[in-house]
């Protein structure tokens, strides 16, 4: 963009999904907008890496999640992205012994019980904790909160069963071959965005609206909020007068942790390609791999939950040393000289961040819709936290956004 603008019409508070989408949404109504970006980047918790020549690896989110539903999907293909469809590798694509096929059955069995259950109490209108609905004494309830904190970031005990049963999946899950985050930045590439710019007060209380940034201070009329929880919630960026509603709310909708690493995996033919590797392992202090995705000469690996937030305390590197060690105990000590790390995040130490994507605590899970809410016809907020029902999902962020978007648009009339 060119210059940094004294007044604008509409200020975009976040570069992610979400002030990418009220941004397109705005463009062309005839109203001045910018999006402020206290990153060097667009995209937020969307971030794609080349981690070597031959490898990209999405940093942040890389999934499609209800690809029929998904409205990155159109974007991809009018932008040229190339998608992937093939199933993903979670489900009947296991390598090797170290979760023979007969203890994954049990544990599907246990998964399903565990789903029906929970589904049972959120018919009754339970906000309660999620573990309530694990069946008591199942040998597999550790791994079942393993996949709680892949899936939500968080301890089943930490998660709202309402919040859980409000999300839809329709269980299509796509990728893009150049990576989502290289997605989302092309579909940023021509909205008029500040880079470099760190908003930290938002002052409501005069006709127009004040914003403080590391640019200077600018004015708008209307300002639409898309920035993470953890943010709002600590008051990183503060409001004149304050918003004691959303704060609360934004506390009870916090960001849990899921952490990725690749590896660079010599002699990658000689293992078969979007092939997952997981133990048969009764603790919830775990990992689980994706071997060569796209083909790729690497495996990448996923934790997520209290243990992400422990490999990252242990500094740079942890989750990948701990990633290489789980590996060999499942296919032997050999692996360790085919594995290099790469690349690794640790989005709960980004201070932009403060984690990966929002849960519902047991008993808030109505406070998506209070986040949501727009404040006297001249703050509104977006972010995939006040989706109703796509929330942790970029494609959930890009249409909160547009629907603030929509929102600001209704007060002109």
């Amino acid at each position: 963009m060119g210059s940094f603008p004294a007044s604008v019409d509409v200020a975009i508070i976040g570069a992610g999904a979400a002030g990418l989408g009220a941004a397109h949404a705005l463009h062309g109504t005839g109203l001045s907008v910018i999006v402020l970006e206290a990153r060097n980047r667009l995209g937020g918790r969307a971030w794609t890496v080349q981690a070597s020549p031959e490898i990209t690896f999405d940093v942040g989110c890389g999934w499609l999640h209800s690809a029929d539903r998904n409205s990155f999907v159109p974007i991809a293909n009018a932008l040229g992205f190339e998608l992937n469809k093939d199933l993903p590798p979670w489900r009947e694509r296991a390598y090797g012994n170290a979760f023979p096929q007969e203890l994954r059955d049990d544990f599907m069995r246990a998964m399903e019980t565990f789903y029906e259950r929970l589904w049972q109490a959120a018919q009754k209108g339970k906000d309660e904790p999620a573990s309530r609905s694990l069946e008591p004494g199942n040998r597999w309830n550790a791994m079942i909160d393993a996949i709680s904190t892949y899936i939500n970031g968080c301890e089943l005990e930490d998660m709202s069963t309402l919040d859980w049963d409000a999300y839809e999946d329709s269980e299509l899950n796509w990728r893009v071959r150049r990576g989502y985050g290289a997605l989302i930045a092309a579909y940023g590439a021509l909205c008029p965005v500040a880079l470099n710019c760190n908003v930290t007060l938002i002052d409501h209380s005069d006709v127009r609206i004040r914003i403080e940034t590391s640019q200077g201070t600018l004015t708008a009329d209307k300002v639409i909020v898309t920035v993470p929880t953890n943010l709002i919630a600590d008051e990183v960026i503060r409001f004149s007068p304050p918003l004691p509603a959303k704060v609360d709310a934004a506390a009870g909708l916090p960001l849990g942790v899921d952490d990725k690493v690749t590896l660079a995996l010599d002699g990658a033919e000689a293992f078969p390609k979007e092939a997952n590797l997981r133990g048969a392992t009764m603790r919830t202090e775990m990992g689980t791999y994706h071997i060569r995705p796209f083909g790729q000469p690497c495996i990448e690996g996923f934790f997520g939950g209290s243990f992400a937030r422990q490999l990252e305390d242990a500094g740079d590197g942890a989750i990948a040393a701990h990633s290489i060690d789980e590996i060999a105990g499942f296919l032997g000590s050999d692996i360790r000289r085919k594995l290099k790390p790469l690349y690794e995040s640790r989005w709960a130490r980004d201070p932009l961040a403060r984690g990966s994507y929002s849960h519902a605590l047991p008993g808030h899970s109505g406070d998506r819709a209070v986040l949501a809410a727009p404040v006297d016809g001249r703050l509104f907020f977006a972010g995939e936290a006040t989706s109703p029902n796509f929330f942790t999902t970029a494609h959930g962020a890009r249409d909160s956004g547009e629907r603030a978007a929509k929102e600001v648009l209704a007060t002109k009339r």
